[in-house]
């Protein structure tokens, strides 16, 4: 009995990487008809970067991925907030990875394809139904030329992101995904290097506010930085939005005139703005926290489950915990509704504090603390925030999300399997 996945985006192959891994069959299933390295950048925390290290992928993501030094917090003025290191040298035993995610995209797919087979990922299936039968499920995909495609299976994972069919099989009434009134454009800019190199960092507030940091190793080996970046502005309720994509295109005008001032010592915004090839829109959304993510023989996944705000660098990683946990469950309890309960019984509540906490503005709320005591300037950041202050915010959000140092670096894993070669 296999496992069927809806969904080859980063959860579902991580899903298929780690079922291969324990020795579960599985076949995934993407709607997309030729998979291509689409998107900007993304953040690989520690505890996920332990996930895909186990799969046996460490060295495939350090000859791409910039190993992630430190996050610095910076005020609208480009004075400093908060800085802290990240990954190994923030003495975790393993790094932080910042990285381009069609590229992470295609680095799985090429694992999964090597290491299961081509014919276990199929391309321009999209899931339009299922049905459970006495032996497991049976799962009904349509295909561009009005075909379809029957898969039996044990069980049914949606890892189909953000408009989940299964998801809105589970809750037909949702509706659309919820804005909250910001709008990100995001752009890849190649540049000189800014700060350390790898950093990362995140200026303004709540309102407006700009976050840059390197993915490429590659253009890092050459003293260049492939910089991804992201444009954060917050409108009235009102604001006329279009349904999120992440493809589409954006227009400078838009928000350039906002940032034209924002000519730091250490960074030229506006230049790493205009030196983009391409710029995306994508409004701020999320879902409401689910009570249930699994019904009978068939449950969510990743994006599919818990989709939230961009903050603190979690939507992937926390997929790829999802993973992981679901696969172990699995193995424990076979490929059947209690593994699937016993999964959502640990990821669900987990990930519903992450999605309410980032909603709050998670450890980027400092930025908006300094911005409504501090709106002209100051001279240091202690006579703003205190040390405390600073350090809880961002002690406490990692401990929510799962990647304090000391519990990570100690904890046994999450899947106890041979490493793949």
């Amino acid at each position: 009995m296999t496992v069927l996945v809806a969904g080859g985006g980063i959860a579902g192959l991580t899903l298929a990487l780690s079922l291969h891994q324990i020795g579960l069959p599985v076949q995934v299933f993407e709607s997309v008809e030729v998979p291509r390295p689409l998107g900007v950048g993304i953040n690989l925390l520690p505890h996920a970067v332990r996930e895909l290290c186990e799969l046996g992928l460490e060295a495939d993501l350090a000859a791409i991925a910039i190993p992630t030094k430190e996050l610095a917090y910076f005020s609208r003025h480009g004075k400093p907030i908060w800085q802290e290191p990240r990954g190994r040298e923030a003495g975790y035993h393993w790094p932080q990875f910042s990285i381009h995610r069609g590229e992470l995209q295609m680095l799985l797919l090429q694992a999964a394809q090597a290491r299961l087979g081509a014919g276990a990922v199929h391309f321009g299936h999209h899931l339009a139904d299922y049905q459970e039968t006495a032996e497991g499920v049976v799962a009904n995909f349509t295909r561009r030329d009005g075909s379809r495609h029957l898969a039996a299976g044990a069980v049914l994972i949606g890892a189909d992101g953000i408009h989940s069919a299964l998801r809105a099989k589970f809750q037909p009434n949702e509706g659309a995904p919820i804005w909250n009134g910001a709008i990100l454009w995001r752009g890849v800019t190649e540049a000189a290097p800014f700060l350390s190199g790898r950093s990362m960092i995140m200026a303004g507030h709540e309102f407006q506010k700009f976050v840059a940091y390197p993915i490429s190793r590659p253009a890092y080996d050459q003293g260049r930085a492939v910089i991804n970046w992201i444009a954060e502005l917050k409108f009235a309720p009102d604001h006329v939005w279009q349904r999120e994509d992440w493809n589409r295109p954006g227009r400078l005008e838009d928000f350039l005139p906002q940032f034209a001032d924002w000519r730091f010592d250490w960074l030229d915004v506006p230049a790493v703005i205009r030196g983009a090839r391409y710029v995306f829109e994508f409004p701020m959304v999320d879902r409401d926290p689910l009570a249930r993510w699994t019904h009978g023989r068939a449950t969510l996944l990743g994006d599919a489950a818990h989709p939230m705000y961009p903050i603190g660098s979690n939507g992937a990683s926390q997929s790829i915990i999802d993973a992981r946990v679901l696969a172990r469950e699995l193995r424990a309890h076979g490929l059947g509704g209690a593994a699937l309960a016993s999964y959502e019984a640990e990821r669900n509540p987990a990930t519903a504090r992450i999605v309410l906490a980032n909603r709050q503005n998670g450890p980027e709320k400092v930025m908006q603390m300094v911005q409504e005591r501090a709106p002209n300037g100051y001279g240091q950041i202690e006579e703003v925030l205190s040390a405390a202050e600073l350090e809880e915010a961002a002690a406490g959000y990692k401990r929510l999300a799962g990647f304090d140092k000391d519990a990570l670096n100690t904890r046994p894993p999450l899947l106890d399997a041979p490493v793949p070669r």
